[in-house]
C-alpha cells in the first residue's frame, strides 16, 4: 500500500486522538473544579502554608496532615490538567492546518489554565485561604470562577471543532450576536456571585433560623462585605434564569432545528434542577456535599448554555414550525 493511501487513515487516527484528548480534558477539568471546591469547603487551602508552587517550601513535603494531603493533591491534579492542555495544543498544531479553529480553542484553553494556576497561586501567596475573611478574597473567588467557566467553554469548543464542527462568528447575526454575549455574560456574573455566596457559607455558617433572619444578620452592623454580598446570588439567579429561558425560546423560534430545540429543552431542564438544588442548599444551611452538587450543576448549566449558543450561531435563520403555521 502506498504512503498516499495510508495518509487518510493516519489523519483519521490523529483526529481521533485530538478529539479524545479534548473531551478527556473537559471532563477531567470538571472533576478538578469540584476537588478545588472541596479544598475550600474543608478549609484546606492553607495546607501547604504560604508557599506556591512548592508545598511548605518543598517539592514533595516530608510530612502530611489531612489538610496538606487535600491541598497537595489538588495542586497535583491541577498540574495534570496543564499537561493535558499542552498535549491538546501540540496535537492541534500538529494535526490541523493553519487557520483551523481547533488551534484557537486549544491555545485559549492552555492560556486560561495557566491563568487559573496564577489565580490559585495569588490566593495562597496573599493569604486568601482557609479562614481568611479579607474582602479581596471574595473578588478573587469570583474571578476564579469566571475564569473556570471560560476554561470549560474553551475546552468544549475545542472538542467540538476537533470533531469537525464549523466555526462561528458573531458578526452579521443580528439580535443573536448580542443576545449570545448577554446570555454568556449573565451566566458568568451569576457564577461569580455564586462563588462569593459559597465562600460566605463557608466562612459564616448560617445560624439557626429562617432564611429571612439570615439575610437580616448578613446586613447587621458587624457583618462583613462578603456577608453583605451573599444575598445577591439567589436574587440574581431569578433574573438570569428568566433571561436564559427567554433567550432559549427565541432561539428555537428563529433558529429552529433539531439541535437548537434539543439544547433549549436541556437548558430548561438544567435550570429547573438547579433552582431546586439552590432552594435545598438554602434550606439545609449549605452543607458541603450540597455545595458540590450545586457547583456541578452550575458547570453543566454553563456548558449547556454554550452548546445552545454554538448551535444557534451555526444554524441559518429559520422560524420554527409553530411560527411558520402562525404566519400561514
Amino acid at each position: 500500500m502506498s504512503r498516499a493511501a495510508e495518509r487518510p487513515d493516519n489523519q483519521r487516527s490523529g483526529a481521533g486522538w485530538l478529539t479524545g484528548v479534548a473531551w478527556t480534558a473537559l471532563v477531567y477539568n470538571v472533576l478538578v473544579i469540584l476537588w478545588g471546591a472541596y479544598v475550600r469547603i474543608s478549609g484546606s487551602g492553607a495546607g501547604c502554608g504560604d508557599h506556591w508552587p512548592l508545598c511548605d517550601g518543598q517539592v514533595i513535603p516530608r510530612s502530611f496532615t489531612l489538610e496538606r494531603v487535600v491541598e497537595f493533591s489538588h495542586r497535583g491534579t491541577s498540574g495534570l490538567s496543564g499537561l493535558l492542555a499542552i498535549a491538546l495544543v501540540v496535537l492541534a498544531f500538529t494535526l490541523t492546518r493553519r487557520g483551523h479553529p481547533v488551534r484557537l480553542g486549544a491555545a485559549w484553553s492552555l492560556g486560561l489554565i495557566l491563568f487559573e494556576g496564577l489565580i490559585g497561586g495569588a490566593q495562597v501567596l496573599l493569604g486568601l485561604t482557609a479562614d481568611s475573611t479579607d474582602p479581596a478574597r471574595g473578588f478573587v473567588q469570583g474571578l476564579h470562577l469566571a475564569n473556570t467557566f471560560l476554561l470549560l467553554g474553551a475546552l468544549l469548543l475545542t472538542a467540538l471543532w476537533a470533531g469537525g464542527a464549523p466555526r462561528f462568528t458573531l458578526r452579521g447575526q443580528g439580535w443573536l450576536g448580542w443576545g449570545s454575549l448577554g446570555a454568556a455574560g449573565l451566566m458568568l456574573l451569576l457564577g461569580m456571585a455564586g462563588a462569593v455566596t459559597a465562600l460566605g457559607d463557608k466562612l459564616f455558617v448560617p445560624a439557626p433560623g429562617t432564611p429571612l433572619e439570615t439575610v437580616k444578620r448578613d446586613f447587621g452592623a458587624t457583618a462583613s462585605i462578603i456577608e453583605n454580598l451573599r444575598v445577591i446570588h439567589p436574587a440574581l439567579a431569578i433574573v438570569v434564569c428568566a433571561a436564559l429561558i427567554w433567550f432559549a425560546a427565541k432561539v428555537v423560534r428563529e433558529r429552529f432545528n433539531v439541535q437548537t430545540q434539543r439544547w433549549s429543552y436541556a437548558l430548561y431542564g438544567v435550570i429547573g434542577a438547579q433552582v431546586l438544588i439552590g432552594v435545598a442548599n438554602v434550606a439545609l444551611k449549605a452543607p458541603g456535599w450540597m455545595q458540590l452538587i450545586h457547583l456541578l450543576f452550575a458547570c453543566i448549566m454553563w456548558l449547556v448554555t454554550v452548546m445552545l449558543i454554538f448551535t444557534a450561531l451555526t444554524t441559518s435563520p429559520r422560524p420554527s414550525p409553530t411560527m411558520q403555521a402562525a404566519r400561514a
